[in-house]
């Protein structure tokens, strides 16, 4: 069935209410390509309507992506990330999806709704919700009033795709997926208040999608992730400095806060969670750090990995030398010296019987 006809009997499923046969719709018509903006915006709609709100923050990522301008794809995502208590994320997508809209009032009053939830989280005092007015829509009154209503669909859970675990150290959560051999382009990784989304889709095979709620906030800005040659490494900056016994909010006990050591102190290494019977953590991390010592590498890898470990243990001066005399010279020249480098342009130095050219963007 062509796309065209699916995206149009998902939109009469989802008319007659029945939005886990509108997602449905949509994702075929999304794998039947092309995949559109509308595709991924409207399929978000659905996902909120089942309770789904991180997989709906995917597809408005994915909407925003393919057509930045698309306002209620900013919309969906705002109500979602409501939703997910992610009001300051919310806060932004609303505020830039405004400024497509036209003047739609529905972002007014979302917005409005996110600012008392900032405030009530600053001040813990208390907040009335924001009721749809007696002008508002029928697209309005779908996509706030009857998100109020929906009861979640629970599905039981699938065996991934990926096996994941994870480790604390002070200030990070470092989470490991073992995907062997995926290529970095096919890895999406999205960081939100307390959200995490990561996407892999490899040509020719399922997409794996990872979206929890987070044990606890991070700083979306500070988090960062690698995609080697054995799996996906993701680190999550925290928030707070507790340690998170489980990577996901669903039913977490009560965050208990790491203590802080002086340097004449030993500090006791950081514990980490199992969900089976006893298991040797530092052992684990250890053969981690050993298959990552070990790893074996080729090409540009090889040379990228040679470069990491290089600026991994270099002092600030060190750094600023590579930085500026890799840039300068092409990618040909590679200085750890500051004194030499810093006060000078670096000039290309191309291998014999090579011409070095300029970049072109």
């Amino acid at each position: 069935m062509a796309a065209s006809d699916l995206e149009s009997k998902a939109k009469e499923a989802f008319v007659d209410d029945d939005f886990e046969l509108a997602a449905e719709l949509y994702t075929q018509a999304i794998d039947a390509g092309p995949a559109t903006a509308d595709l991924y915006a409207d399929r978000a709609q659905a996902h909120i309507k089942l309770g789904n709100y991180t997989e709906a923050v995917a597809d408005a990522n994915k909407a925003i992506e393919l057509d930045p301008t698309m306002h209620k794809a900013y919309y969906r995502k705002g109500a979602a990330c409501i939703k997910l208590e992610e009001y300051q994320t919310a806060k932004a997508a609303l505020e830039l999806g405004s400024s497509y809209a036209n003047g739609d009032s529905r972002f007014t009053r979302l917005l409005k709704e996110c600012e008392e939830r900032i405030a009530e989280e600053a001040s813990q005092a208390p907040v009335k919700n924001v009721e749809p007015s007696a002008t508002a829509t029928v697209e309005d009154k779908e996509d706030v009033s009857n998100m109020e209503n929906t009861q979640p669909v629970v599905e039981p859970p699938s065996k991934p795709k990926y096996r994941h675990d994870f480790y604390n150290s002070d200030t990070d959560v470092v989470l490991t997926i073992f995907a062997k051999g995926v290529p970095a382009d096919s890895v999406v990784v999205d960081f939100g208040e307390q959200m995490l989304s990561v996407s892999i889709e490899v040509p020719g095979e399922e997409p794996y999608h990872f979206q929890p709620r987070l044990f606890a906030k991070i700083i979306p800005e500070k988090c960062k992730y690698q995609v080697l040659s054995t799996k996906v490494e993701i680190r999550l900056a925290k928030a707070e400095q507790v340690t998170w016994t489980t990577l996901d909010y669903s039913g977490r006990p009560k965050a208990l806060p790491q203590k802080i050591s002086t340097p004449a102190e030993t500090a006791p290494r950081p514990s980490y969670p199992s969900s089976k019977s006893k298991k040797d953590w530092d052992k684990l991390e250890a053969e981690v750090k050993k298959e990552e010592k070990e790893e074996k590498l080729d090409g540009d890898a090889a040379l990228n990995k040679f470069f990491r470990d290089i600026y991994k243990d270099a002092d600030e001066d060190m750094r600023r030398a590579m930085m500026k005399s890799f840039v300068e010279s092409n990618g040909t020249v590679l200085s750890t010296n500051w004194k030499d480098v810093g006060s000078k342009k670096v000039e290309g130095s191309p291998p014999d019987g090579m011409e070095l050219k300029k970049w072109e963007y």
